[in-house]
């Protein structure tokens, strides 16, 4: 039997989440199993009903979205928290990821794009608007800084070749492709680059690795 996932919608807009939920409802493996309608509920919520996935906007009433981005992954570190947003600045996205954001969604993006990244997210892949994806590279190179020598040389060689793949955002399956490794030794890799840096997510990896001067390999 495939697993059900949960989520919970947190938007302002109720009209904006009766879509999503009709949307998600068509979907047999996917159900919505609450609403809030600005971000301190939000929060509550994905305390108390533990979804897999939380879809959050970004602007709301009460607290923000980074702020309730960072209450969700305190209170409820299993939750993958995506940002659906209208919000095009790479400055955002750059703030949700660091507060532990699993992804960063804008809302005219289309139903099987939105189906497919919760599904990755609940794998633990980071998801991110294509269109986002080279202005957050560009915005945090522009701004980048000297490498840090001293949490990089905790990482093995092999770990370091796979931190520049996900700096650009590859997916497992991506690296143990370019790698030719099994996806199961990349997905150790990866959960020994989380636990060296002290990060949360392969998202905040990401951040670190372009923010730090890190060149993905080709």
């Amino acid at each position: 039997m495939t697993a059900v996932i949960r989520v919970l919608l947190v938007d302002d807009h109720a009209l904006f989440r009766s879509g999503i939920k009709a949307l998600l409802s068509r979907v047999p493996d996917f159900e919505v199993v609450g609403e809030a309608g600005d971000g301190l509920e939000g929060v509550k919520r994905a305390v108390s009903l533990k979804p897999d996935v939380a879809l959050l906007d970004l602007n709301m009433p009460g607290i923000a979205g980074k702020e309730a981005v960072q209450l969700i992954v305190e209170e409820a570190p299993e939750v993958k928290v995506i940002v659906l947003t209208v919000s095009e600045n790479p400055d955002d996205l750059i703030d949700v990821m660091r507060a532990g954001a699993q992804g960063y969604l804008l809302k005219n993006i289309d139903a099987e794009f939105l189906i497919k990244a919760i599904r990755c997210a609940v794998e633990g892949e980071a998801v991110m608007a294509p269109q986002m994806t080279t202005r957050l590279m560009n915005n945090l190179r522009r701004g980048a800084r000297p490498p840090m020598h001293e949490e990089i040389e905790k990482l093995s060689p092999r770990e370091k070749e796979i931190l520049g793949f996900l700096a650009r955002g590859a997916s497992n399956k991506e690296i143990a492709r370019a790698l030719n490794l099994a996806e199961s030794t990349v997905k150790i890799h990866v959960q020994s680059i989380l636990r060296k840096l002290n990060m949360a997510s392969r998202v905040q990896v990401a951040v670190f690795a372009v923010e730090h001067g890190i060149v993905p390999k080709n």
